[in-house]
């Protein structure tokens, strides 16, 4: 590990499976763009167990760019799991995250950056997601249930485009395994008082690979993770502090 002082100013983190059909062209736009909008940065990419050829397009590109840095799971442990793998990994001032598929377009990082020495979260959210309608609905009630627990008022808690201060990652203890982690985040800093910006970023179709985010097994997980974390806010101080205390 690099010493506290020689940390990068900016981390950029993908979590990837089975994405040999979008991460080489999503490696190649961020050795583009990051130069622009730092002097200093690292790319952090996760390889959550992919089954395709990803790992070896990654390991190509490492080769070549000691600023690519690479986390490998040897079995897929789930969305959540390897955003937060990556997320610890970073060592940046500001640290960004996207997924692997193309779906956004990275040159907006700009837009965020723009606000984030003003405030500790800045999140996209898709000014017009261009996901099929049975997602939508899914992402619509999925809000619609996180704002009513927990009164979180961020217009796209699940828009995978988002800047996070240092200090806000090393604060927020991160359980999800899941497609719940997003919440997780939103709502652990929502509570800790942590400032949350929005801004408008472009959505596209996926034009490769397959969505999970739908699938049965990653809802329910949602769901569980989502009553766990319920649970865990609605019990009184004093008892969650002595259960972390073994009391």
């Amino acid at each position: 590990m690099m010493e506290p002082d020689t940390r990068p100013e900016l981390s950029l983190v993908y979590p990837v499976f089975d994405e040999a059909d979008n991460i080489g062209e999503l490696l190649d736009q961020s050795l583009r763009l990051a130069p622009k909008l730092s002097s200093d940065f690292e790319i952090i990419v996760v390889d959550d167990g992919s089954r395709d050829g990803s790992a070896r397009i990654i390991e190509e590109r490492r080769r070549t760019e000691p600023r690519i840095r690479v986390v490998r799971h040897a079995a897929n442990r789930g969305y959540g799991a390897a955003l937060h793998a990556g997320l610890r990994e970073a060592r940046g001032e500001f640290v960004f995250f996207s997924d692997a598929d193309l779906q956004f377009d990275l040159e907006e990082l700009s837009t965020l950056l723009a606000h984030a020495r003003e405030f500790d979260i800045v999140a996209g959210y898709r000014l017009h997601r261009r996901d099929p309608w049975p997602r939508r609905i899914i992402g619509w009630s999925w809000s619609a249930l996180v704002r009513a627990l927990f009164d979180l008022r961020v217009r796209d808690i699940d828009c995978a485009f988002k800047v996070f201060r240092r200090h806000v990652i090393d604060a927020i203890p991160i359980e999800s395994i899941g497609a719940f982690i997003n919440t997780e985040i939103l709502v652990r800093a929502d509570k800790a008082h942590f400032r949350i910006h929005q801004v408008p970023v472009t959505h596209r179709r996926r034009r490769h690979g397959r969505q999970s985010g739908a699938n049965p097994s990653v809802m329910l997980r949602a769901l569980v993770e989502l009553a766990m974390l319920y649970g865990e806010l609605r019990r009184p101080r004093s008892d969650f502090a002595a259960s972390h205390d073994g009391g």
